[in-house]
């Protein structure tokens, strides 16, 4: 089967706006793959702190990037054989993400990888760029966001579950931060594709969301 006919749900969006949650619900209902991008430029943040490659040396990431050893299974995140899930999601890891994802040679390192993981009998992709760039031929193209403010109120709880320090105050101030440098930067910028659907889950709970995913995916799949 060639990779075109194998169907691919985009789902992008900012940070925080439960799109990782959704997206691999989605995938387990489905049976189909999952790939979390936004996982890939932490991880890659994460390697490049603990080999010593500093957040502005362009070159020096995309080689990196080139020679990540990655893996997802399981609902965690592997680098190198170690279970590193809870590692990249500190709020540290994800600034660092958004900083290296607005370099053009990061992103092209990544994008062949990001590629890889189309396989059968299909996946779910979720991050800024998936259905504008990395997957521009997906079944179904959703736009997956929520209000600041709600964002920023689910992070809390997440980092809280896992038992680290929260301030409700700084990040939200980091997700606004962060939706502004992600929706300026000159690669990929963070914006709605104008063949994607909108899918404002503030008011939703993680189940409604799924929900509407799997039937906005059947409708598409008839059509």
């Amino acid at each position: 089967m060639t990779d075109r006919l194998i169907p691919v749900i985009a789902i992008d969006g900012p940070s925080a706006s439960g799109k990782g949650t959704v997206a691999q619900s989605v995938a387990e209902k489905l049976g189909y793959h999952y790939l979390d991008s936004g996982a890939l430029y932490r991880l890659l943040a994460l390697a490049a702190s603990r080999r010593g490659v500093v957040l502005d040396d362009e070159a020096g990431l995309a080689a990196l990037a080139a020679g990540l050893d990655i893996r997802f299974e399981g609902g965690d995140a592997w680098l190198g054989g170690e279970r590193v899930g809870d590692a990249i999601r500190t709020e540290a890891c994800g600034n660092g993400a958004s900083k290296i994802a607005a370099y053009p040679a990061v992103r092209a390192a990544l994008l062949d990888l990001q590629r890889a993981f189309r396989t059968v009998p299909g996946l779910v992709a979720d991050g800024r760029d998936m259905g504008s760039v990395v997957f521009p031929d997906a079944a179904l193209k959703l736009f997956l966001t929520a209000s600041a403010e709600v964002r920023a109120d689910r992070r809390v709880k997440q980092l809280i579950e896992k038992g680290m320090d929260a301030n409700i105050q700084q990040i939200l101030h980091d997700i606004r931060q962060r939706d502004e440098r992600d929706s300026a930067r000159s690669v990929a910028p963070l914006q709605k594709c104008a063949d994607a659907g909108l899918l404002d889950t503030s008011a939703m709970t993680i189940a409604e969301a799924v929900g509407e995913v799997l039937e906005r995916f059947k409708q598409a799949r008839v059509q």
